[in-house]
């Protein structure tokens, strides 16, 4: 699960990490009374920030959400030291489309903002804590490198990332967050607030099961202390019941509409661009079916993943999701019958096929214990189904159905 810059914050603020200032708003009425709050602490220079679920906010575009072809700002995170200009940024950033590299040209609409405190600073850093799966241990880089997208860095110049790897059996260890310092060239009171603000960051990370926490920039102000200016979190969702708090945070205006009603099926859903349906039972075979239909010449149209029981009421569910896609022309069913018989898997897709209107054309390929019952089913079954026995051959059956259709 992600969550916003500004709920990141509010969780690291109980850590007593030390972040830049600053109260979210969701309506432009809220505006004047946040001002005033923060002018009480001292504030007097802002940071207006759109909160939206990707990176490259300030290097984004703002535009009408009734006119997507007006320009209303080139910026979606903007510095000022007036209250008046503030209030501009703020109301052409609410309600309306930010679009960024990560968007995509669709945008997305920004509903609530950050106001930030502006500060003042010498040096820019990046640290990212996750989960390394291949090493199966949590990894913290580090780069000179702050304010630029790390992925560039690691493109460009990998030799300026740092990384340790921490064993979880020991936990992370002092000298390793001063190999990260002593690699950064931080020295005397820097480097002293330096590991006090890493020693903070890691426990905010483990202590929430947090699966990435990535402050960049991590700045260096004029009087040396160290504070993150940005803050991103995700979180692990299997560990989500330990956290209520954090689960709060949801925010599904930021997620695929199709993505939200799959998971009440407890159905893993991830939208495409292609025309092609997927309905597959594991991760890994879900990458493979996808991979294989597009070396046919086909383009998935998403990633649905029915786990291990798919009965009729998984398929009948996966089925909707699916066809509420209206750039769904075909779907392909890849099963492996392992944890289930692929006989009943075959039942569950003919009594699903004819419970709901399936009006595109469906390929079916089943794999495992009693498949060759399976595939009798079926054909037998008076329904227009599409029986393969390989992948390779399902995927080139789906897209010959596909383009003899159009």
């Amino acid at each position: 699960m992600k969550i916003h810059e500004f709920q990141a914050k509010e969780i690291l603020k109980k850590y007593n990490v030390p972040i830049q200032d600053g109260i979210a708003i969701k309506d432009i009425t809220e505006f004047d009374k946040a001002i005033k709050e923060l002018q009480e602490r001292g504030i007097n220079q802002f940071v207006i920030k759109s909160q939206i679920h990707a990176g490259g906010r300030g290097k984004g575009k703002i535009y009408n959400i009734n006119n997507r072809n007006e320009l209303l700002l080139e910026g979606g995170v903007k510095f000022t030291t007036s209250i008046e200009k503030a209030k501009e940024y703020a109301e052409k950033m609410l309600g309306n489309i930010l679009v960024t590299h990560q968007t995509g040209p669709e945008g997305k609409t920004v509903k609530t903002i950050f106001i930030a405190e502006g500060l003042d600073y010498k040096k820019e850093l990046y640290l990212g804590i996750l989960l390394d799966r291949s090493a199966a241990k949590n990894v913290i880089m580090a780069s000179s490198e702050g304010g630029v997208e790390i992925e560039k860095v690691a493109e460009e110049t990998p030799e300026k990332i740092l990384k340790i790897w921490i064993d979880p059996t020991v936990g992370l260890q002092q000298y390793q967050i001063r190999q990260l310092a002593f690699g950064l060239n931080l020295q005397g009171e820097i480097l002293k607030n330096f590991i006090s603000f890493v020693n903070k960051l890691y426990k905010a990370y483990e202590e929430t099961d947090a699966s990435l926490l990535e402050i960049n920039p991590l700045v260096i102000t004029n009087d040396n202390k160290i504070i993150a200016l940005d803050a991103k979190m995700n979180f692990d969702d299997n560990a989500l019941f330990r956290h209520p708090d954090i689960a709060a945070y949801r925010d599904l205006n930021e997620e695929e509409p199709l993505e939200i009603e799959a998971s009440k099926y407890n159905l893993n859903y991830i939208k495409l661009d292609g025309n092609v349906g997927c309905m597959v039972n594991g991760a890994g075979l879900a990458m493979a079916t996808m991979d294989i239909i597009k070396l046919a010449g086909g383009e998935p149209a998403n990633f649905l993943d029915v786990g291990g029981t798919a009965n009729k009421e998984t398929v009948a569910n996966g089925f909707k999701i699916i066809l509420s896609d209206p750039n769904v022309k075909a779907i392909l069913i890849n099963i492996f019958g392992g944890i289930v018989r692929c006989d009943r898997v075959a039942q569950g897709v003919i009594d699903a096929v004819k419970e709901i209107n399936v009006n595109v054309p469906v390929v079916i390929r089943l794999e495992g214990t009693n498949a060759s019952l399976a595939k009798e089913m079926l054909e037998n079954s008076g329904l227009n189904f599409e029986v393969a026995t390989s992948l390779k051959e399902a995927a080139y059956k789906v897209t010959s159905v596909l383009y003899s259709k159009n």
